[in-house]
């Protein structure tokens, strides 16, 4: 399935950044983009980064306005770090999810700015929500290519979350009392084999033994076999203080 996720470029400049941002697309699995009003008249250098990603390339759009390139779209976010009265700013993981959420509903649409200056303050405005990659501040400004793909990477990734199989249902879990016989049983055989001596010291060290089996969860099945497997091993030791714990 394509999802209706468009990446609207404004102004693009740089030939070598359309070629990367080809590839980085149809890396995701996606191919609706459009450039408004691109600054580049040598497509040679595009193509030879557009490895694997020609049709992608050759598809783009090319619309005259971000008003005619969106005026499909039932959700449009702007990349801009500005805050806005009335905008939410996203993360670019937050966009992924909500991009492939609406995209259920119509088209959707991410806009990025031109590379020297950004998005406009009109071009802002005409945009429902804004995102931006949250990078140091050392060095603030992120490649135009390098930003289509961290969001398509992000889409991607929400897309596949989305369309994962429910999972099956969970293995039974180990009741307390289960737990509790295998602590029994392992306090047992390290008593008879020596390990435990003084008993209240040794209460504390099977409690930090066992202590990791509890925060894994076991399943019954887990638990059972490892009663078995104590019980085997206690087999071996002569018995000093009576008869192991009930293994059932």
């Amino acid at each position: 399935m394509v999802l209706p996720v468009r990446f609207v470029l404004m102004r693009p400049r740089n030939a070598e950044n359309l070629g990367a941002a080809a590839r980085a697309l149809k890396n995701c699995g996606l191919s609706d983009w459009a450039w408004v009003t691109p600054e580049v008249e040598d497509l040679g250098p595009a193509h030879r980064l557009a490895v694997h990603a020609e049709d992608v390339l050759g598809g783009v759009k090319r619309p005259d306005s971000l008003d005619a390139a969106v005026s499909d779209c039932v959700w449009v976010v702007g990349t801009s770090s500005r805050k806005v009265e009335g905008k939410r700013r996203l993360s670019p993981r937050a966009v992924g999810e909500e991009l492939v959420a609406r995209a259920k509903q119509g088209p959707v649409a991410l806009v990025f700015g031109d590379e020297r200056s950004g998005l406009t303050n009109a071009e802002v405005e005409r945009c429902h929500d804004l995102s931006a990659v949250p990078t140091a501040p050392e060095q603030p400004s992120i490649n135009l290519a390098q930003a289509v793909l961290l969001y398509a990477y992000e889409v991607r990734m929400a897309h596949l979350a989305d369309s994962a199989p429910p999972p099956g249902p969970l293995p039974l879990a180990a009741t307390d009392a289960e737990l509790a016989r295998v602590e029994a049983t392992l306090e047992a055989l390290l008593t008879t084999g020596g390990f435990l001596v003084d008993e209240k010291p040794g209460r504390t060290a099977v409690r930090d033994l066992v202590a990791p089996l509890r925060r894994s969860r076991l399943t019954r099945n887990e638990a059972r076999l490892w009663l078995a497997a104590l019980h085997t091993v206690r087999k071996h030791f002569p018995v000093d203080g009576g008869p192991p714990p009930d293994e059932t």
